[in-house]
């Protein structure tokens, strides 16, 4: 018999897509490397050219660190980069909380500023191109790491490559020193490199070739068109568009109050952008705190890690319901009933890894009664396939997932429901709060990629069936987790739009650990973090994200030999072989 061809063979370590400077996710082709990975193994890590921005430090980030701490620091010494001075004070925040043997002056913060010439004003104004470093002694790294992967603050890798070249030509200085300078000094006036976004008049021969993969689909977008870029995100994640547009259609269409969201009252100016989407779970514990007072949250169902982390770690704790069913609800009504209150519950619309859907309905119902406020993750279920904003307070969405698909660019988006109880509360608080810290390189690759959005989605519900459909009932597979086979199914046909499907994620488990390893090395598809590519990927997910805590994970059910699936919009019937090949490949 002919054996297939892997298609999808790509080395330890490499970006994925390939060839991509700022890719979100990492190869790791077999179940041995992501437990080497998760070991510290050196023939892992030593080859990991990027991996998921919240996790791993991106090289370009760890460059400009080095030049700030050669400048600033002291021997000794680590640093973070944050995109400004009130995030970076939140970092030292969390060290005094998490570390108060620290003393102040241990945990200090440089402010880098722009020190351009007059001429440059009005760029520098619209891609604010500064930088708050904290610096602390390099043995609390973990305590600094712990802020930057739970927080989603830290700046992005394209950030840091534009803001390294101003400091290394003198064009970013600490404030201090800017201070210090004549008013009449213009100063450096070469500063600006050419980016990934506006490189002009350079052969395809003489680009740098990561630089190239990015760019040949003519994503070279002027830092000038980063307004209008925001402006149609905000406007793609409201749901006034739900066609695929580019961005002069998009910017010429009439405002659309609630044509999707289905929120009398809604518009995109309920729509605020974030570095990523736990940037915005955090940003929305944070100023519910700040706006409503120091409560304990409540996470209902089991979640992706760092959400339960962050109402874990910032504020006065929560209650962890993590198996998402009636059961805890009925216990949730009893301590409401015996006066207990909370700040908020967050969820996920449906869950990640399992796929559960919660009863949103029932929770709005709590919520009401007993204040308080309802959060809901809908990065899995996405706004096309389901509409869980008239059960909500807030939603928030990973935008470096579906939305953008193409597995370059990171963002999140946060969005506040105009009917909801404490809206003119929590709007005053967003008003006065908010940064907008998505950087503009970032913004414009992420309009740019979520064009064809809507086209998308369609295709990978249909692909995600199809794998779903191949799996079930197969003699060596435990269990398919997918919302249509969900036994919560009734929850999400309650927020399901008309023509919506079930999204593009799935997980399978097998009767042991040897047919789970087979099947996933077996599986020629692409395999790393993440989830949401155009690109079909793999992953031994709960390896990678409860690694040290695999008990604790399986007493919530989510069992370490978990195989998630993200599909993509290939073929459907080629990606179905794929899965069956996977399949005859377990032995009997």
């Amino acid at each position: 018999m002919t054996v297939p061809i892997a298609e999808n063979d790509i080395d330890v370590g490499e970006t994925l897509p390939p060839m991509t400077e700022h890719a979100v996710s990492v190869s790791l082709p077999t179940w041995r490397a992501n437990v080497g990975y998760e070991e510290g193994e050196e023939w892992v890590v030593a080859k990991m050219k990027t991996g998921y921005p919240r996790f791993f430090i991106h090289k370009s980030i760890e460059k400009f660190t080095a030049a700030i701490l050669e400048k600033y620091g002291r021997p000794g010494e680590r640093a973070l980069l944050f995109p400004s001075p009130a995030v970076a004070r939140r970092c030292q925040d969390f060290f005094r909380a998490q570390a108060p043997e620290l003393s102040p002056a241990q945990v200090r913060i440089i402010d880098l500023v722009p020190a351009a010439a007059k001429e440059r004003s009005e760029e520098l104004a619209v891609i604010s191109p500064r930088i708050s470093a904290v610096l602390f002694p390099e043995d609390a790294f973990r305590t600094g790491k712990a802020f930057w992967q739970h927080s989603g603050d830290g700046i992005s890798s394209r950030r840091a490559e534009y803001c390294h070249a101003l400091f290394l030509e003198g064009g970013l200085i600490d404030s201090p020193a800017l201070e210090e300078m004549s008013r009449f000094c213009k100063g450096p006036r070469r500063y600006q490199r050419k980016t990934s976004v506006d490189i002009t008049n350079v052969s395809a021969e003489t680009r740098d070739p990561t630089q190239f993969v990015e760019e040949r689909f003519g994503r070279n977008l002027n830092l000038s068109l980063t307004k209008n870029a925001k402006l149609a995100v905000r406007r793609r994640i409201a749901g006034s568009l739900t066609a695929d547009v580019e961005l002069s259609e998009a910017l010429a269409l009439e405002r659309d109050m609630e044509k999707t969201r289905h929120v009398a009252g809604f518009s995109e100016d309920d729509v605020y952008l974030y570095p990523c989407g736990m940037s915005a779970i955090f940003n929305a514990h944070r100023n519910l705190l700040e706006s409503r007072g120091q409560l304990k949250s409540i996470v209902f169902g089991f979640p992706y890690i760092d959400t339960l982390k962050i109402a874990q770690k910032f504020g006065p704790g929560c209650l962890f319901y993590g198996f998402g069913s009636s059961e805890e609800l009925d216990d949730l009504e009893k301590r409401l009933e015996n006066g207990e209150r909370f700040l908020a519950l967050f969820t996920e619309f449906p869950s990640n890894p399992l796929l559960k859907s919660p009863d949103i309905q029932r929770i709005r119902h709590l919520a009401d009664k007993y204040d308080f406020a309802v959060i809901i993750d809908e990065t899995i279920g996405n706004f096309l396939n389901v509409n869980v904003l008239p059960f909500a307070d807030i939603v928030v969405s990973s935008l470096t997932k579906v939305f953008s698909g193409d597995s370059n660019v990171m963002g999140g988006s946060l969005v506040l429901n105009p009917k909801a109880k404490f809206y003119q509360q929590i709007k005053k608080v967003w008003d006065a709060d908010y940064e907008d810290n998505h950087w503009a390189e970032d913004s414009l690759f992420l309009e740019r990629n979520s064009r064809d959005f809507v086209k998308r989605i369609e295709r990978i519900n249909a692909n995600a069936e199809a794998i779903c459909d191949a799996l079930l009932g197969h003699p060596k597979v435990k269990q398919v987790y997918y919302p249509k086979y969900s036994p919560t199914r009734q929850y999400y046909d309650r927020c399901r739009n008309p023509g919506g499907g079930y999204g593009g994620l799935l997980s399978v488990t097998f009767h042991t650990k040897q047919d789970a390893v087979a099947f996933f090395d077996n599986l020629d598809t692409v395999k790393g973090p993440s989830l949401g590519t155009n690109f079909t990927l793999s992953s031994p997910y709960v390896i990678l994200a409860h690694y040290g805590e695999l008990d604790w994970a399986a007493s919530w059910g989510v069992e370490s030999d978990l195989v998630r699936v993200s599909v993509g919009l290939e073929e459907a019937n080629k990606l179905v072989q794929v899965f069956r090949r996977a399949l005859e490949a377990i032995p009997s």
